[in-house]
């Protein structure tokens, strides 16, 4: 988390020795010294006194109408005449915006660009846009920032099964994609016609597995369904989230593209690089199984439940369900993934 340091440190430092430089109307800046190849500056917009980030790309942006629109920061195009040798963009605090969360942000996005691989301006431009876009859908959901207890054993038992998925020689791009939990969707991977919901649990008592809706065991939705159960339990000799974080972005250091996709499905699922430090549960996992779901599991599906009955949740204690665990070579196979 050094970089991450080092550029907040950077930002915060030249918000502080702008405060008060009132120029009217529009921006102060102190250039950042940064690895990224375009200009990045640190600002404070004036007269509201907000903070900026503005990066400066070589290539035209797409029309001021056509930009994300945060809640908690804005982004906006400075006018030609701030500099004619670059195309601007200004993302600036709202008044009620979160100051560290935007300064999160700012972080981020300044080394989203400084580990970019490419000196396509292009590319670059539309890679810190969805970025934004991310962010925005962040800032949409009202997090503070830091994930609570469920949420993190959730994350952590997700990224366990990508982990699981690059040792069964699923190219990083597929793993990734495949993984749809951070998008709200209906299961946490998708692959093929398939998909795998993961259920993770620190519970000592039963193996318990909480279902969401009526549709997230239903096979005929997505066929062939299966369950990965994952039992944990902290001590000191596991693993922090921050750590299996850590752990799948070196083997997908080779893979750009794969590794910006990640990044974005962290983003999306609430992890924020920035609070790292926050997360000391270390976990080890006490047992992983995956069960096929099909007429022998228990469940409750759209046609099993009454028309009126629009939505429920319900608990299967996973030591109960009668069928044998299957293994994650065989369900790829069946996924038609292998």
């Amino acid at each position: 988390m050094a970089a991450s340091s080092d550029a907040a440190g950077q930002l915060r430092s030249a918000w502080r020795a702008l405060a008060g430089q009132s120029r009217g109307d529009g921006w102060a800046t102190i250039p950042l010294h940064t690895a990224a190849p375009c200009q990045v500056l640190a600002g404070r917009r004036f007269p509201g006194s907000e903070e900026t980030l503005l990066v400066g790309f070589r290539t035209p942006l797409p029309p001021p109408a056509s930009l994300p629109e945060g809640r908690g920061f804005r982004v906006e195009r400075p006018p030609e005449s701030f500099d004619r040798g670059h195309h601007w963009l200004a993302l600036s605090r709202q008044p009620t915006g979160n100051l560290d969360l935007f300064s999160a942000m700012a972080t981020d996005l300044i080394e989203l660009l400084a580990s970019a691989r490419t000196a396509d301006y292009d590319q670059l431009s539309r890679l810190f846009l969805v970025r934004i876009r991310t962010w925005q859908a962040f800032m949409e959901k009202d997090r503070s920032g830091i994930l609570g207890l469920e949420a993190e054993i959730g994350l952590y038992g997700e990224l366990l099964v990508v982990r699981e998925l690059l040792d069964a020689d699923i190219t990083a791009p597929d793993a990734i994609e495949s993984w749809r939990g951070p998008l709200d969707g209906l299961h946490d991977f998708e692959l093929g016609t398939g998909a795998i919901e993961v259920k993770a649990t620190m519970a000592t008592a039963g193996f318990p597995a909480t279902i969401w809706s009526i549709e997230q065991l239903d096979d005929t939705v997505r066929q062939p369904l299966f369950l990965a159960g994952i039992r944990l339990a902290t001590n000191g000799t596991g693993r922090t989230l921050p750590e299996l974080i850590a752990e799948l972005r070196h083997l997908m250091r080779d893979q750009p593209e794969a590794l910006t996709t990640f990044e974005n499905r962290l983003l999306q699922a609430g992890y924020l690089h920035a609070f790292a430090d926050h997360y000391l549960r270390r976990f080890t996992t006490v047992r992983m199984i995956l069960l096929a779901i099909d007429s022998r599991f228990p469940r409750l599906t759209r046609a099993a439940v009454p028309a009126a009955i629009t939505n429920l949740w319900y608990v299967i204690d996973l030591d109960l369900v009668p069928i044998p665990p299957t293994t994650l070579l065989d369900a790829l196979h069946r996924l038609g993934s292998l």
